[in-house]
């Protein structure tokens, strides 16, 4: 399985961005801007704990097993496997959504004198910060699930890359 890259997410992050910024001035031109839901921080924010809670569980998991500590619960290869894909799979849409809710957040900067619109404005900037929460939970759980012959492979300067 390949390793989630920053770059790719904060690629994703700044595409997104740029073209909800450019939607929500389309759509503000024609009409009226669609709502920033209160729920979306707080969807975040809940993705985000799930996916520390596990990667500290398969690491406190991790660590025993290594510690061959008695009656330690062993960490089944597949499982680790899915919680390394949920957490990709979640660091991407957080990067979108976060994007997305940042590039409409900077539309309603402009907007801040108008009551509804600056809770608008706040709750994109709400969740823009529980979708880095996200991106950043989901990368601890990539780095905990780590096998130890990548950590070798990748700190060894004469192996070459894998593919």
């Amino acid at each position: 399985m390949r390793e989630l890259r920053i770059r790719v997410l904060a690629g994703l992050f700044v595409a997104a961005g740029v073209l909800s910024w450019a939607g929500a001035r389309l759509w503000n031109a024609v009409g009226t801007l669609p709502s920033v839901p209160l729920a979306a921080p707080i969807v975040l924010a809940l993705i985000a704990v799930v996916l520390l809670s596990t990667a500290l569980s398969l690491r406190a998991r991790l660590k025993a097993q290594r510690e061959r500590v008695p009656d330690a619960k062993g960490v089944d290869p597949l499982m680790a496997a899915r919680a390394v894909v949920f957490g990709q799979a979640s660091a991407l849409v957080a990067a979108l959504v976060a994007g997305m809710y940042g590039g409409t957040g900077v539309f309603l900067l402009e907007l801040l004198d108008i009551p509804p619109r600056r809770d608008q404005a706040i709750y994109a900037g709400l969740s823009v910060v529980a979708g880095i929460g996200v991106i950043a939970a989901a990368l601890f759980l990539q780095h905990v699930c780590r096998l130890p012959e990548d950590d070798e492979h990748h700190n060894d300067p004469g192996t070459a890359p894998a593919a």
